[in-house]
């Protein structure tokens, strides 16, 4: 299509166009698939005759050159985003700009300063050939990354802790993986993260850091899966070193601790950072008073921030875990049993379907290769997609209740099961269960009210 045009350009142009001239504009775009995005189209701030687009291999470049030669109307100006795109070295692009630049195309670099009729052009290529050269090299790289991901390989760089490389995967290193495990047992078992750290040093001198260990627990190696530096995961890359079940717990201590006040985690007592005074919105702790020439300890749980006055009074911690024992094994039943349960079967059933779907497609692959129907390249990109895909439906999967939920709180709901638990073991259950005791005062009276997390 050819429109008149007075004052079409004003991208570095000496000289203003006072007549009226028939002037033709084309945009070449390319898009690596295995790095890019799929651009949109946008407005150029121009008025384009014609789109060019390549989708990894150059087909449309050469019949943009093609056209450029051929047309009886000449193309005046062609818009690209940066050089580089116009091939894949800098021999390349420096041949198409000649070839261009001789069939009388300006070619102007809408993200670079370069403009190939302007008079600085030789000044501003030499400025250029360095970034693009470097450019060149970068994206060499990523995309020796990128089709390493396509085939589920390891990123770059050391092997966590516990694992070695091996057959282009990660492998179980036997010697270390042991101490991996027992940390996440320990964890699994307590749900403190600094008291897993302590076990660590103390059975194997194995010393890290609370943040170090952080990273164990949120790590998708230790689950069988490979996460890549774009953020996206692969499920089931290699064996695993804990099951897909303790990994779904391990997610759930973690979020029920980060809403807990900090050192609390680890506390020894229970009832450690879950009792609030509803009177002065303070937190408890637990205090321990002892009497001279004496062994026996008192605890009593106290606000620790109360701006009343006079300030609220302690109480005294066993009083509070019997009634707070008394109160889940009543309500917590009930709090179950109020849950929508079937809303939840459809989410989960949803969400089962979409990655059963996902994985029949999968499995099609092999079967569009041998028909032609997909190149391996193609499908090996497709593959990366739908495996991340999956991934992803996982991770939503597995951050819902447990099925067992109603069992586990009948369970859980007898007075002697609590009574035969050490406070360690108690911490772990009440933690699981409660998101807050609420101390409520009456004048002299006080009772309880336990908020649960779901």
């Amino acid at each position: 299509m050819y429109v008149k045009r007075s004052q079409r350009l004003n991208l570095g142009e000496s000289k203003i166009l006072n007549c009226v001239t028939i002037v033709k504009i084309i945009v070449y775009i390319y898009t690596d698939p295995l790095l890019d995005v799929l651009p949109t189209h946008s407005d150029w701030g121009w008025e384009v005759d014609r789109i060019y687009e390549d989708l990894g291999k150059r087909t449309q470049l050469q019949q943009l050159l093609t056209d450029c030669q051929s047309q009886t109307e000449t193309v005046n100006y062609l818009l690209v985003r940066r050089l580089e795109e116009l091939g894949d070295t800098l021999t390349e692009v420096s041949d198409r700009l000649k070839q261009l630049e001789t069939m009388g195309v300006v070619v102007i670099a809408t993200q670079q300063p370069y403009t190939s009729n302007s008079s600085q052009i030789r000044s501003e290529l030499l400025e250029l050939l360095q970034e693009i050269q470097n450019q060149h090299r970068s994206r060499r790289i990523r995309q020796g990354h990128a089709r390493n991901r396509l085939k589920a390989s390891p990123p770059p760089g050391k092997s966590p802790y516990g694992y070695r490389r091996g057959q282009g995967k990660y492998i179980i290193d036997r010697t270390t993986s042991p101490v991996v495990k027992d940390f996440f047992e320990h964890f699994l078992l307590y749900g403190s993260l600094r008291a897993a750290v302590r076990f660590l040093s103390k059975k194997y001198g194995k010393n890290i850091s609370v943040t170090t260990g952080r990273r164990w627990l949120t790590n998708p190696v230790y689950r069988g899966d490979t996460a890549y530096q774009n953020s996206e995961i692969i499920s089931n890359t290699h064996a695993p070193i804990i099951s897909r079940a303790e990994a779904a717990q391990v997610d759930r201590l973690l979020r029920r601790n980060s809403i807990l006040p900090p050192r609390t985690a680890s506390a020894p007592r229970s009832l450690a950072g879950l009792v609030v005074c509803h009177q002065c919105q303070s937190q408890m702790i637990v205090t321990r008073v002892t009497q001279s020439h004496q062994n026996k300890e008192y605890l009593y749980l106290r606000a620790i921030k109360c701006p009343q006055q006079p300030k609220c009074r302690a109480i005294p911690y066993q009083v509070v875990l019997e009634k707070t024992i008394d109160s889940v094994c009543r309500d917590l039943p009930l709090a179950v049993a109020g849950m929508n349960f079937p809303q939840l079967d459809i989410i989960k059933n949803s969400l089962g379907n979409s990655i059963s779907r996902q994985q029949e497609i999968l499995q099609q692959l092999p079967n569009l290769i041998e028909t032609g129907i997909l190149d391996p390249e193609t499908a090996k990109l497709r593959a990366y997609k739908l495996r991340t895909e999956i991934s992803q439906l996982q991770a939503k999967l597995a951050i819902l209740p447990p099925v067992n939920l109603r069992s586990v709180a009948q369970a859980v709901s007898i007075p002697q099961f609590w009574l035969d638990l050490s406070e360690v073991e108690r911490r772990f259950y009440f933690r699981e269960f409660i998101q807050q005791i609420q101390i409520i005062r009456q004048n002299q009276e006080w009772y309880l009210q336990i908020i649960f997390i779901f």
